[in-house]
């Protein structure tokens, strides 16, 4: 769930974010619909250089029945204290950690490594890869396998992966580049950045080797005109997509 100026947005390759509504009222259609987890990421923070709001924070930790994660320009271990302290369970980190992965060990060994995410947005350039960092918006020109296994050597627990070309497209996971990160790390990959079906969930964990999926315009918008709808698989449906990994 993406946040800019206290609203969820959604964007189409890291572009044109569009609002479509409330946080607290996301959360609400989410307790009820019994989703697993929540990520939420401001999407201006780094580049305003703050970190998200804390009251945002605090008031979604008043609501949330599932464990939430909150990223956006995270760039000391105190912003993270101030970050969980807010309510949030784990913190992801992204622009920081790849040119200074120190925020990660040091968030580390206070908290341990289950409460960081460390996230790396890669976009194609030329067939080959390369990360992102400030919201999409600068390429520096490395490798996401080397920050990838460089956030994990420094204390990082899980690792989302986030295709800025498929993202918001809805037109399927990067299987390619969640395999070639899930295979050179051996902490979970999260993947993110494209699901426009239920059947790409199956698709990113047994061809492409992700432990885990995230998605957002699949929970958000409804149908060809992309109308706003907050939406949630059930466990049965859940069970049903993923019964034959």
């Amino acid at each position: 769930l993406l946040l800019k100026d206290q609203g969820l947005v959604k964007t189409i390759k890291f572009k044109d974010p569009t609002y479509v509504g409330d946080p607290i009222n996301a959360v609400k259609i989410f307790n009820d619909a019994k989703a697993d987890e929540l990520v939420f990421l401001d999407i201006t923070a780094t580049i305003e250089n703050r970190i998200t709001d804390l009251n945002v924070i605090r008031n979604i930790g008043d609501e949330a029945f599932m464990p939430f994660a909150v990223g956006g320009g995270i760039k000391t271990v105190d912003h993270v204290k101030d970050i969980i302290k807010a309510g949030a369970e784990k913190v992801v980190i992204n622009s920081a950690a790849v040119e200074n992965s120190h925020v990660i060990t040091e968030t580390a060994e206070i908290y341990g490594r289950q409460s960081i995410i460390g996230s790396i947005d890669v976009k194609k350039k030329d067939e080959t890869y390369k990360v992102y960092v400030s919201s999409g918006q600068r390429n520096t020109e490395r490798d996401p396998v080397s920050i990838a296994q460089q956030m994990e050597e420094a204390g990082a627990g899980e690792i989302l992966i986030n295709s800025i070309d498929q993202d918001g497209t809805q037109e399927g996971y990067d299987i390619r580049l969640i395999k070639l990160i899930s295979e050179s790390v051996s902490i979970p990959v999260i993947a993110a950045g494209g699901a426009g079906k239920e059947s790409d969930f199956f698709d990113a964990v047994n061809d492409g080797g992700a432990s885990a999926v995230a998605a957002g315009s699949l929970f958000v918008f409804i149908g060809r005109k992309r109308a706003v709808l907050i939406n949630y698989p059930d466990r049965d449906e859940l069970k049903e997509i993923f019964e034959n990994l």
